[in-house]
């Protein structure tokens, strides 16, 4: 005993002391761990290095003039340094009009698809009701077939809008809002927007995990059954809720299939960059009426800019949410 402290025996020993004593043991172990560590290190850094290579590429190569491109003993940092490349990226683009509409699209879509698959979720785990294994069957069958299956069904639907035969009754003809957003809000409302069947999945299987006891408890209480979701259930699943929020955010705002289909009056960010390599002859040329060639290196170029302007608002979001979205992961697998 040293003022109140135990000292073990050999704790004050050295480490090559302690090593011999132990017939080599200790050593071996260090060297284990050291290699483990070592090996870890460069397994990350491998795999950030994938990751990043490409994006810092991309970025050195938005500074470079045309003539950069060719050159072969430029390999990361540009001769020629130039800024026209983000105006000519946000011309084609139509930068401003096309980043809102996205950005305002992709957060009401996203919130119409978490607020109905929630409501879905929560019913396929706590209660019993005719066909629930038929209907969730149908909600993995959502998951794997893809959309542009029922394309044309979508196509013909919206084009020709009637509610039971309503509107050709009153009005003597069909509606016509497939270029409108009410489609695709009417879709995310019933659960049949972009991966929906994925989020009823998840939120399923989370709230399977919540004991039974606190609704229980609740019930007990004199909540109902809708009172016992808001103020119990859903205060604990904000993390899984959060994610697919997220994870509807992300594919919303590169989505194409439904954009086209039902967004096309709208100026979207994604579509406008799909369409980029068409109108950069149009861009660059001097006379109205004809298109100049442009070279595969420059349109690459250009391309690769406009990925970057893509990629930023969602890096951003993740550095706001990565605790959230890594809470939530970590909260399902404990549940399960």
């Amino acid at each position: 005993m040293n003022k109140g402290n135990t000292i073990f025996i050999g704790e004050n020993k050295s480490f090559w002391e302690r090593n011999r004593r132990s017939g080599g043991y200790l050593m071996k172990r260090r060297g284990k761990e050291i290699a483990i560590s070592v090996f870890r290190a460069l397994l990350m850094f491998g795999l950030c290095f994938m990751i990043i290579q490409p994006m810092v590429n991309r970025f050195a190569m938005s500074f470079m003039e045309e003539n950069d491109l060719y050159d072969s003993t430029i390999v990361v940092l540009p001769r020629h340094v130039t800024l026209q490349n983000y105006v000519d990226v946000a011309a084609l683009t139509n930068f401003p009009e096309s980043m809102v509409n996205t950005l305002w699209i992709s957060i009401l879509m996203s919130v119409c698809q978490v607020i109905s698959t929630t409501l879905v979720a929560y019913g396929f785990a706590r209660f019993e009701f005719p066909l629930k294994k038929f209907w969730f069957a149908c909600v993995v069958a959502l998951i794997i077939i893809p959309p542009q299956t029922i394309q044309s069904a979508l196509y013909m639907t919206f084009s020709k809008f009637d509610i039971l035969g309503i509107f050709k009754a009153t009005t003597g003809d069909t509606l016509s809002i497939r270029t409108s957003i009410w489609p695709y809000i009417m879709m995310c409302l019933t659960c049949m927007g972009l991966k929906d069947g994925l989020y009823i999945y998840m939120l399923r299987q989370y709230f399977k995990g919540v004991p039974e006891s606190l609704e229980e408890a609740a019930y007990v209480d004199g909540c109902g059954t809708m009172h016992t979701f808001l103020k119990i259930m859903l205060p604990d699943a904000v993390p899984i809720i959060a994610s697919c929020f997220l994870f509807s955010f992300v594919w919303q705002w590169t989505d194409l299939f439904y954009s086209r289909n039902f967004l096309s009056g709208y100026t979207l960010y994604a579509v406008q960059m799909s369409t980029m390599t068409t109108r950069m002859g149009r861009y660059y040329s001097t006379s109205l009426t004809d298109a100049i060639t442009v070279t595969n290196g420059r349109s690459l170029q250009l391309i690769s800019i406009a990925v970057l302007f893509c990629c930023i608002p969602l890096i951003i979001l993740y550095c706001f949410t990565q605790r959230t979205f890594v809470e939530s992961l970590a909260m399902t697998g404990s549940k399960e």
